[in-house]
């Protein structure tokens, strides 16, 4: 229970890679406030139910339906987080979307969706918890961006620059922060087992593996435990930095 009586914002905590790291910061002790939006896969009853399944282990949960995109619903959720729980001291901005294509077919529009979901969000909810954690003078914010951020990846042009515009502006909150005590680092994750990546055939997991080390993919179980890792005071001395979870793909 390292993180007992700490609180954390998680945005897109509801399913994925943010559930898993939501359910690793419940798991140690963290009060909880998730963001969602309305998908196929998501709306009120689910966030509610995790809010239940969350709050039978002991500790407070609470959901807020937010676009991550937007500054006003990034200062609503700060707001609704410090009535909720008292205040803000980690913040997982996980909030995230892929759209990927050839530079030559990819669109103006999906190229800004991604901009807007991957990186300005990131923009949105620091600047939305920046100040609380000033005041208080602690903080721990972890971006989670991607192992394609560091190498590149053919088709992936918006995500892959939303995912480097991460690892940038960990660095450079990094360095603005650190005397407010707040630490900044960036967790980016090669292939990770996913309901996105459950749809592909053996041929193309083969192909992914073949550049994998390890020769499997990863789980969000362990995203997870470094996100927790970095919000714990076991990290105390660390930020600015990126802590590729890849399986080796990236060295």
């Amino acid at each position: 229970m390292k993180l007992k009586g700490k609180r954390a914002i998680v945005t897109g905590g509801i399913r994925g890679i943010g559930k898993a790291i939501l359910m690793d910061l419940v798991k140690n002790g963290c009060d909880v406030v998730f963001t969602y939006i309305i998908t196929p896969y998501s709306d009120e009853n689910t966030a509610r139910e995790l809010e239940n399944e969350i709050m039978q282990q002991g500790v407070r949960a609470f959901s807020i339906l937010a676009d991550a995109t937007s500054l006003a619903d990034a200062e609503k959720t700060a707001n609704f987080a410090l009535e909720k729980l008292g205040g803000i001291d980690i913040l997982v901005n996980n909030a995230g979307i892929t759209k990927d294509n050839l530079l030559l077919r990819m669109t103006e529009e999906d190229f800004d969706k991604v901009i807007n979901v991957n990186l300005k969000s990131v923009f949105n909810y620091t600047k939305a918890v920046v100040r609380p954690m000033m005041n208080q003078r602690y903080g721990k914010i972890i971006n989670i961006a991607s192992v394609v951020g560091l190498i590149g990846n053919p088709g992936q042009a918006n995500y892959v620059a939303s995912k480097a515009g991460v690892i940038g502006f960990t660095k450079a909150t990094a360095k603005e922060f650190a005397s407010r005590n707040i630490n900044v680092n960036a967790v980016a994750p090669g292939f990770i087992s996913t309901e996105m990546t459950s749809a592909l055939n053996d041929k193309q997991k083969d192909a992914i593996l073949s550049v994998v080390p390890i020769k499997r993919m990863g789980t969000a179980e362990d995203i997870a435990g470094v996100v927790s890792f970095l919000a714990s005071p076991e990290a105390d001395y660390i930020t600015g930095q990126v802590i590729s979870v890849d399986g080796g793909m990236a060295m």
